[in-house]
Protein backbone atom coordinates (compact mmCIF):
# COMPACT_ATOMS: atom_id res chain seq x y z
CA UNK A 1 0.00 0.00 0.00
CA UNK A 2 0.99 3.59 -0.61
CA UNK A 3 1.77 5.90 1.95
CA UNK A 4 -1.50 7.98 1.72
CA UNK A 5 -3.72 5.08 2.70
CA UNK A 6 -5.43 5.82 5.70
CA UNK A 7 -4.21 4.25 9.13
CA UNK A 8 -8.08 3.22 9.50
CA UNK A 9 -8.03 0.69 6.81
CA UNK A 10 -5.11 -0.18 7.61
CA UNK A 11 -5.55 -4.10 8.50
CA UNK A 12 -8.64 -4.43 6.76
CA UNK A 13 -8.71 -7.66 4.73
CA UNK A 14 -10.69 -7.37 1.43
CA UNK A 15 -13.14 -9.66 0.26
CA UNK A 16 -11.75 -12.54 -2.30
CA UNK A 17 -13.81 -12.83 -5.53
CA UNK A 18 -13.55 -16.27 -7.49
CA UNK A 19 -10.97 -16.25 -10.21
CA UNK A 20 -11.95 -14.61 -13.19
CA UNK A 21 -9.85 -15.80 -15.89
CA UNK A 22 -9.30 -13.83 -18.71
CA UNK A 23 -8.75 -16.69 -21.07
CA UNK A 24 -11.54 -19.09 -21.92
CA UNK A 25 -9.71 -22.40 -21.70
CA UNK A 26 -11.60 -23.62 -18.14
CA UNK A 27 -14.93 -24.57 -17.40
CA UNK A 28 -15.41 -21.92 -14.24
CA UNK A 29 -17.56 -23.61 -11.73
CA UNK A 30 -16.74 -21.48 -9.28
CA UNK A 31 -18.48 -18.37 -8.81
CA UNK A 32 -22.12 -19.39 -8.91
CA UNK A 33 -22.94 -17.76 -12.55
CA UNK A 34 -26.28 -19.36 -14.19
CA UNK A 35 -24.88 -21.80 -17.04
CA UNK A 36 -27.76 -20.03 -19.39
CA UNK A 37 -27.70 -16.97 -20.98
CA UNK A 38 -30.29 -13.97 -20.00
CA UNK A 39 -33.49 -13.70 -21.41
CA UNK A 40 -33.76 -12.74 -25.24
CA UNK A 41 -35.82 -9.76 -24.00
CA UNK A 42 -33.19 -8.89 -21.30
CA UNK A 43 -31.12 -8.65 -24.38
CA UNK A 44 -33.40 -6.76 -26.29
CA UNK A 45 -34.11 -3.98 -23.90
CA UNK A 46 -30.46 -3.38 -23.15
CA UNK A 47 -29.67 -2.97 -26.55
CA UNK A 48 -32.60 -0.01 -26.98
CA UNK A 49 -31.43 1.85 -23.82
CA UNK A 50 -27.90 1.98 -25.41
CA UNK A 51 -29.15 3.92 -27.53
CA UNK A 52 -29.29 6.83 -24.90
CA UNK A 53 -26.36 6.42 -23.04
CA UNK A 54 -25.81 10.10 -23.22
CA UNK A 55 -28.40 10.65 -20.59
CA UNK A 56 -28.26 9.93 -17.03
CA UNK A 57 -30.11 6.89 -15.70
CA UNK A 58 -33.10 7.18 -13.85
CA UNK A 59 -32.27 7.84 -9.69
CA UNK A 60 -35.75 6.52 -8.77
CA UNK A 61 -35.30 3.45 -11.36
CA UNK A 62 -39.28 4.30 -11.67
CA UNK A 63 -40.25 1.38 -14.15
CA UNK A 64 -37.57 -1.35 -12.84
CA UNK A 65 -38.80 -0.66 -9.19
CA UNK A 66 -42.61 -1.11 -10.49
CA UNK A 67 -42.01 -4.48 -12.18
CA UNK A 68 -39.94 -5.69 -9.21
CA UNK A 69 -42.50 -4.62 -6.81
CA UNK A 70 -45.61 -6.59 -8.60
CA UNK A 71 -42.74 -9.73 -9.09
CA UNK A 72 -42.88 -9.36 -4.81
CA UNK A 73 -46.40 -8.26 -4.22
CA UNK A 74 -45.51 -5.28 -2.55
CA UNK A 75 -45.77 -1.48 -2.87
CA UNK A 76 -43.45 0.23 -4.79
CA UNK A 77 -41.86 2.00 -2.33
CA UNK A 78 -40.88 -0.99 -0.30
CA UNK A 79 -37.93 -1.80 -3.00
CA UNK A 80 -34.48 -0.12 -3.74
CA UNK A 81 -32.65 -1.62 -6.62
CA UNK A 82 -28.70 -1.46 -6.16
CA UNK A 83 -25.67 -2.14 -7.35
CA UNK A 84 -25.95 -5.95 -7.03
CA UNK A 85 -26.82 -6.92 -3.44
CA UNK A 86 -22.87 -6.64 -2.38
CA UNK A 87 -24.77 -2.79 -2.07
CA UNK A 88 -28.01 -3.07 -0.51
CA UNK A 89 -26.14 -5.43 2.03
CA UNK A 90 -23.11 -2.26 2.34
CA UNK A 91 -26.07 -0.03 2.79
CA UNK A 92 -27.99 -2.02 5.29
CA UNK A 93 -24.43 -2.53 7.42
CA UNK A 94 -24.29 1.27 6.96
CA UNK A 95 -27.61 2.33 8.20
CA UNK A 96 -28.53 -0.36 10.65
CA UNK A 97 -25.22 -0.57 12.81
CA UNK A 98 -23.34 1.00 14.75
CA UNK A 99 -20.99 1.06 18.08
CA UNK A 100 -23.87 0.29 20.20
CA UNK A 101 -25.84 -2.39 17.48
CA UNK A 102 -22.78 -4.83 16.44
CA UNK A 103 -23.50 -6.58 12.74
CA UNK A 104 -24.29 -10.49 14.09
CA UNK A 105 -23.67 -13.41 11.55
CA UNK A 106 -22.35 -16.40 11.09
CA UNK A 107 -18.77 -17.97 11.24
CA UNK A 108 -19.23 -19.42 8.00
CA UNK A 109 -21.16 -17.68 5.71
CA UNK A 110 -21.22 -14.97 2.54
CA UNK A 111 -17.44 -13.68 3.50
CA UNK A 112 -18.75 -10.03 2.85
CA UNK A 113 -20.07 -9.84 5.78
CA UNK A 114 -16.58 -9.56 7.65
CA UNK A 115 -15.53 -6.73 5.46
CA UNK A 116 -18.74 -4.70 5.46
CA UNK A 117 -18.40 -4.53 9.25
CA UNK A 118 -14.67 -3.57 9.12
CA UNK A 119 -14.56 -0.80 6.47
CA UNK A 120 -17.86 0.24 8.35
CA UNK A 121 -15.55 0.38 11.73
CA UNK A 122 -18.50 -1.80 13.30
CA UNK A 123 -18.16 -4.20 15.79
CA UNK A 124 -19.42 -7.89 15.37
CA UNK A 125 -20.67 -10.75 16.61
CA UNK A 126 -19.41 -14.10 15.04
CA UNK A 127 -21.65 -16.91 16.36
CA UNK A 128 -20.52 -20.44 15.00
CA UNK A 129 -22.53 -22.95 12.64
CA UNK A 130 -22.60 -26.40 14.65
CA UNK A 131 -20.94 -29.00 13.77
CA UNK A 132 -23.08 -29.90 11.00
CA UNK A 133 -22.99 -26.79 9.52
CA UNK A 134 -26.61 -26.10 9.98
CA UNK A 135 -27.63 -22.75 12.33
CA UNK A 136 -29.24 -22.93 15.56
CA UNK A 137 -31.56 -20.58 15.26
CA UNK A 138 -31.66 -20.29 19.26
CA UNK A 139 -27.94 -18.56 18.97
CA UNK A 140 -30.16 -15.53 17.18
CA UNK A 141 -32.41 -14.89 19.85
CA UNK A 142 -32.09 -11.67 21.55
CA UNK A 143 -29.31 -11.13 20.09
CA UNK A 144 -28.80 -7.49 20.54
CA UNK A 145 -27.45 -6.25 17.35
CA UNK A 146 -28.04 -6.77 13.48
CA UNK A 147 -28.44 -9.83 12.36
CA UNK A 148 -27.60 -10.99 8.77
CA UNK A 149 -28.18 -14.94 7.40
CA UNK A 150 -27.83 -15.69 3.90
CA UNK A 151 -30.37 -18.18 3.40
CA UNK A 152 -29.71 -20.32 1.62
CA UNK A 153 -26.16 -20.36 3.54
CA UNK A 154 -23.18 -19.67 1.42
CA UNK A 155 -20.82 -21.50 1.08
CA UNK A 156 -22.55 -24.40 2.48
CA UNK A 157 -26.02 -24.41 0.69
CA UNK A 158 -28.00 -24.92 3.82
CA UNK A 159 -31.63 -23.57 4.13
CA UNK A 160 -33.43 -22.73 7.01
CA UNK A 161 -37.37 -22.73 6.81
CA UNK A 162 -39.11 -19.58 6.61
CA UNK A 163 -40.98 -20.37 10.08
CA UNK A 164 -37.51 -20.94 11.43
CA UNK A 165 -36.82 -17.10 10.45
CA UNK A 166 -39.83 -16.19 11.86
CA UNK A 167 -39.02 -17.13 15.45
CA UNK A 168 -35.67 -14.87 14.94
CA UNK A 169 -37.77 -11.98 13.40
CA UNK A 170 -39.92 -12.59 16.68
CA UNK A 171 -36.96 -12.79 19.36
CA UNK A 172 -35.48 -9.70 17.68
CA UNK A 173 -38.23 -6.82 17.64
CA UNK A 174 -35.95 -4.24 18.40
CA UNK A 175 -33.15 -4.84 15.69
CA UNK A 176 -33.28 -5.62 11.88
CA UNK A 177 -33.01 -8.69 10.98
CA UNK A 178 -31.55 -8.62 7.17
CA UNK A 179 -31.72 -12.35 4.67
CA UNK A 180 -29.93 -12.43 2.35
CA UNK A 181 -31.65 -14.38 -0.71
CA UNK A 182 -29.48 -14.72 -3.34
CA UNK A 183 -29.53 -18.13 -3.77
CA UNK A 184 -33.46 -19.07 -2.72
CA UNK A 185 -34.81 -19.20 -6.58
CA UNK A 186 -33.20 -22.81 -6.05
CA UNK A 187 -35.01 -24.64 -3.82
CA UNK A 188 -35.40 -21.85 -0.32
CA UNK A 189 -38.45 -20.70 1.28
CA UNK A 190 -38.83 -16.77 0.68
CA UNK A 191 -39.53 -14.54 3.47
CA UNK A 192 -40.80 -11.57 1.47
CA UNK A 193 -44.31 -12.60 2.39
CA UNK A 194 -43.48 -12.24 6.00
CA UNK A 195 -42.06 -7.98 5.48
CA UNK A 196 -46.09 -7.14 5.73
CA UNK A 197 -45.99 -8.54 9.46
CA UNK A 198 -42.54 -7.53 10.47
CA UNK A 199 -41.06 -3.84 10.20
CA UNK A 200 -38.15 -4.85 11.41
CA UNK A 201 -37.23 -7.52 8.20
CA UNK A 202 -35.00 -6.36 5.24
CA UNK A 203 -34.44 -9.00 2.52
CA UNK A 204 -32.11 -8.92 -0.01
CA UNK A 205 -31.86 -10.87 -3.70
CA UNK A 206 -29.65 -10.62 -6.45
CA UNK A 207 -30.25 -10.94 -10.45
CA UNK A 208 -27.22 -12.53 -10.24
CA UNK A 209 -27.61 -16.36 -10.19
CA UNK A 210 -31.39 -17.40 -10.77
CA UNK A 211 -31.44 -14.33 -13.70
CA UNK A 212 -28.93 -14.85 -15.90
CA UNK A 213 -26.92 -11.26 -15.07
CA UNK A 214 -23.75 -11.44 -12.91
CA UNK A 215 -22.32 -9.19 -15.25
CA UNK A 216 -24.93 -6.51 -15.31
CA UNK A 217 -24.79 -5.74 -11.42
CA UNK A 218 -28.23 -5.66 -10.23
CA UNK A 219 -29.58 -6.60 -6.70
CA UNK A 220 -32.45 -5.77 -4.54
CA UNK A 221 -34.07 -4.69 -1.20
CA UNK A 222 -37.35 -5.52 -0.13
CA UNK A 223 -38.69 -3.88 3.31
CA UNK A 224 -40.96 -2.07 5.08
CA UNK A 225 -41.39 1.49 3.33
CA UNK A 226 -39.72 3.12 6.71
CA UNK A 227 -36.20 0.48 6.20
CA UNK A 228 -35.89 0.91 2.49
CA UNK A 229 -36.54 4.94 2.89
CA UNK A 230 -33.33 4.58 5.29
CA UNK A 231 -31.73 2.72 2.46
CA UNK A 232 -32.64 5.90 0.02
CA UNK A 233 -30.72 8.13 2.73
CA UNK A 234 -27.96 6.12 2.22
CA UNK A 235 -28.07 5.62 -1.80
CA UNK A 236 -28.37 9.65 -2.16
CA UNK A 237 -25.77 10.60 0.00
CA UNK A 238 -23.30 8.03 -1.80
CA UNK A 239 -24.33 7.52 -5.76
CA UNK A 240 -27.76 8.44 -6.73
CA UNK A 241 -27.32 6.73 -10.56
CA UNK A 242 -26.02 3.56 -8.98
CA UNK A 243 -28.12 1.78 -11.80
CA UNK A 244 -27.27 2.20 -15.27
CA UNK A 245 -29.97 2.76 -17.99
CA UNK A 246 -28.77 -0.55 -20.03
CA UNK A 247 -28.66 -2.92 -16.25
CA UNK A 248 -31.94 -1.08 -15.29
CA UNK A 249 -33.76 -1.79 -18.67
CA UNK A 250 -32.12 -5.98 -18.39
CA UNK A 251 -33.68 -6.06 -15.42
CA UNK A 252 -37.24 -5.11 -16.46
CA UNK A 253 -36.77 -7.91 -20.00
CA UNK A 254 -35.67 -10.22 -17.54
CA UNK A 255 -38.63 -9.76 -14.86
CA UNK A 256 -41.24 -9.53 -18.02
CA UNK A 257 -39.59 -13.07 -18.80
CA UNK A 258 -40.42 -14.90 -15.78
CA UNK A 259 -41.23 -18.48 -16.79
CA UNK A 260 -37.63 -18.42 -18.91
CA UNK A 261 -36.28 -18.14 -15.18
CA UNK A 262 -38.01 -20.44 -13.59
CA UNK A 263 -37.56 -23.12 -15.80
CA UNK A 264 -33.61 -22.68 -16.03
CA UNK A 265 -33.91 -22.82 -12.08
CA UNK A 266 -35.50 -25.90 -12.85
CA UNK A 267 -32.85 -27.33 -15.10
CA UNK A 268 -29.95 -26.09 -12.81
CA UNK A 269 -31.82 -27.65 -9.45
CA UNK A 270 -32.39 -30.98 -11.58
CA UNK A 271 -28.83 -30.99 -12.39
CA UNK A 272 -27.72 -30.31 -8.59
CA UNK A 273 -29.64 -33.13 -7.62
CA UNK A 274 -28.34 -35.61 -10.21
CA UNK A 275 -24.41 -33.65 -9.60
CA UNK A 276 -24.93 -34.80 -5.62
CA UNK A 277 -26.28 -38.49 -6.32
CA UNK A 278 -23.45 -38.99 -8.78
CA UNK A 279 -20.49 -37.67 -5.93
CA UNK A 280 -22.12 -39.50 -3.10
CA UNK A 281 -21.27 -43.05 -5.62
CA UNK A 282 -17.64 -41.69 -5.53
CA UNK A 283 -17.86 -41.61 -1.95
CA UNK A 284 -17.80 -37.72 -1.52
CA UNK A 285 -20.06 -35.83 1.19
CA UNK A 286 -22.04 -33.98 -0.25
CA UNK A 287 -24.04 -30.78 2.03
CA UNK A 288 -27.61 -30.59 1.34
CA UNK A 289 -27.77 -27.82 -0.73
CA UNK A 290 -31.01 -25.62 -2.07
CA UNK A 291 -28.53 -23.52 -4.18
CA UNK A 292 -27.04 -23.31 -7.46
CA UNK A 293 -23.71 -25.11 -5.99
CA UNK A 294 -22.74 -27.54 -3.98
CA UNK A 295 -20.69 -28.23 -1.20
CA UNK A 296 -18.29 -31.75 -1.45
CA UNK A 297 -15.47 -33.12 0.41
CA UNK A 298 -13.58 -36.63 -0.46
CA UNK A 299 -12.07 -38.99 1.89
CA UNK A 300 -9.75 -40.14 -0.84
CA UNK A 301 -8.40 -36.71 -1.41
CA UNK A 302 -8.23 -33.35 0.25
CA UNK A 303 -9.99 -30.79 -0.72
CA UNK A 304 -7.07 -28.25 -1.46
CA UNK A 305 -5.74 -31.35 -3.57
CA UNK A 306 -8.75 -31.88 -5.43
CA UNK A 307 -9.13 -28.20 -6.14
CA UNK A 308 -5.39 -28.24 -8.11
CA UNK A 309 -5.81 -31.25 -9.79
CA UNK A 310 -9.48 -30.14 -11.46
CA UNK A 311 -7.88 -26.99 -12.25
CA UNK A 312 -4.93 -28.82 -13.83
CA UNK A 313 -7.39 -30.55 -15.67
CA UNK A 314 -9.24 -27.02 -16.99
CA UNK A 315 -11.99 -26.61 -14.57
CA UNK A 316 -12.24 -23.96 -11.94
CA UNK A 317 -13.97 -24.55 -8.48
CA UNK A 318 -13.93 -22.68 -5.24
CA UNK A 319 -11.52 -23.59 -1.94
CA UNK A 320 -11.74 -22.20 1.29
CA UNK A 321 -8.79 -22.60 3.39
CA UNK A 322 -10.73 -21.80 6.50
CA UNK A 323 -10.13 -24.33 8.98
CA UNK A 324 -14.11 -25.32 9.31
CA UNK A 325 -13.87 -26.05 5.24
CA UNK A 326 -10.55 -26.42 4.24
CA UNK A 327 -11.64 -30.13 2.80
CA UNK A 328 -14.44 -28.88 0.82
CA UNK A 329 -14.86 -27.24 -2.20
CA UNK A 330 -18.01 -25.52 -3.33
CA UNK A 331 -18.97 -26.55 -6.84
CA UNK A 332 -20.97 -24.51 -9.16
CA UNK A 333 -24.08 -26.39 -10.67
CA UNK A 334 -23.53 -25.95 -15.17
CA UNK A 335 -25.26 -27.79 -17.63
CA UNK A 336 -25.85 -31.76 -17.58
CA UNK A 337 -22.62 -31.59 -20.23
CA UNK A 338 -20.72 -29.08 -17.68
CA UNK A 339 -21.60 -31.50 -14.47
CA UNK A 340 -20.80 -34.69 -16.90
CA UNK A 341 -17.53 -32.77 -17.87
CA UNK A 342 -16.46 -32.30 -14.17
CA UNK A 343 -17.52 -36.34 -13.10
CA UNK A 344 -15.38 -37.57 -15.27
CA UNK A 345 -12.23 -35.35 -14.56
CA UNK A 346 -13.06 -36.13 -10.83
CA UNK A 347 -13.10 -40.08 -11.70
CA UNK A 348 -9.91 -39.66 -13.86
CA UNK A 349 -8.22 -38.12 -10.37
CA UNK A 350 -9.19 -40.61 -8.44
CA UNK A 351 -8.84 -43.13 -10.59
CA UNK A 352 -4.81 -42.27 -10.57
CA UNK A 353 -4.15 -41.85 -7.04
Amino acid sequence: MSRFFSAKYASLVPYTPGEQPKERKYLKLNTNESPFPPSEKAKKYAAEAAEHLELYSDPECTPLHAAFAEMCGVDKDMVLATNGSDEILNFAFMAFCDKDTPAVFADITYGFYKVFAEINNLPSKVIPLRDDFTINIEDYFGAKGTIFIANPNAPTGIALRRDEIEQILKANPDNVVVIDEAYVDFGGESCISLIGKYDNLLVTQTFSKSRSMAGARLGFGIGSKALIADLKTIKYSTNPYNINSMTMAAGIGQLDDEEYTRKNCRTIAENRDYLTSELKKLGFTVLDSKTNFVFAKSAKISGGELYTELRAHGILVRHFTAERISEFNRITVGTREQVDTLLGAIRDILEER
